[in-house]
């Protein structure tokens, strides 16, 4: 089958699924547990805890082999687990660098694959995580891309299916964007720079707007790691990314936005 071992463990699961199931679960537990690597919550908590019932769970070098034979599954059960469709949305970006600024030149795990970018906090060399998230904070869309590709950019795509209103910050100012958006049905609301006039607003979409802080990618970093300067490999840092949005996507303590009942039905009638 593939070369896959599709045994059975002692308890009768067998091997195949299991090796998800388990991948998944590791890394979806460590994200949440507050270990700071990968490696002590292996060592220190998962391999105590699980090898009486998983006789043949494989040493934590392995473990880490096998990491990237899990990358598509952990992607298509992050996708059936994205949130959904309320018609309140809000859109964010964060750098994730993959090195500091001097070691640039040197650096070659991502040598062909990430760019240098600017955000608000200065130059970096990396990658772009952009998220768009609905009014209970559950990810409903997400791209990754080079650090040198402007926020606006994967908009289009990543709203391709929504409608409602759309909630972001400075970086997705744009009047082609918005118009293009308006016009399938989508509605951009965005800060304006200080020298630029801003457009009236009700009452209830500048509360939103002001709420947009609540549904930004700074929660899942506070809930799980997203450094990727450590990886030596690079597929296993993507396998790292996708763990760590999933942890954070099935989290169910999440903030949530208190809209007036009136409100709410307005939005999804």
């Amino acid at each position: 089958m593939g070369g896959v071992s599709v045994g059975r463990w002692r308890n009768g699961a067998p091997r195949a699924r299991t090796r998800f199931v388990t991948q998944r679960d590791h890394h979806a537990a460590a994200h949440s547990s507050g270990f700071k690597h990968l490696k002590s919550f292996y060592h220190g908590f998962a391999e105590p805890l699980l090898r009486g019932s998983f006789p043949g769970m494989p040493c934590y070098e392995h473990f880490v082999a096998l990491q990237k034979s899990v990358f598509v599954p952990l992607v298509f059960f992050l996708h059936s687990h994205l949130g959904t469709r309320t018609g309140l949305y809000y859109i964010d970006s964060t750098a994730l660098p993959v090195c500091d600024n001097h070691r640039i030149s040197r650096h070659k795990v991502f040598a062909d694959l990430a760019q240098r970018g600017k955000t608000s906090m200065g130059w970096f060399f990396g990658f772009k995580l952009h998220l768009v998230f609905n009014n209970d904070n559950e990810i409903v869309a997400l791209k990754l891309t080079p650090g040198n590709v402007h926020d606006t950019t994967p908009v289009p795509a990543l709203t391709r299916d929504l409608i409602g209103k759309l909630f972001g910050d400075k970086g997705y100012l744009g009047q082609k964007l918005a118009e293009d958006l308006l016009r399938r049905g989508l509605t951009l609301f965005t800060r304006v720079r200080r020298n630029m006039k801003s457009l009236p607003l009700s009452l209830q979409d500048k509360a939103l707007l002001k709420a947009r802080n609540m549904a930004d990618i700074g929660h899942i970093k506070e809930f799980s790691s997203l450094n990727l300067s450590k990886h030596r490999s690079a597929i296993n840092a993507f396998v790292h990314i996708i763990a760590a949005i999933t942890a954070y996507q099935i989290n169910p303590f999440k903030p949530k936005l208190n809209l007036q009942p009136r409100y709410q039905l307005e939005t999804t009638a």
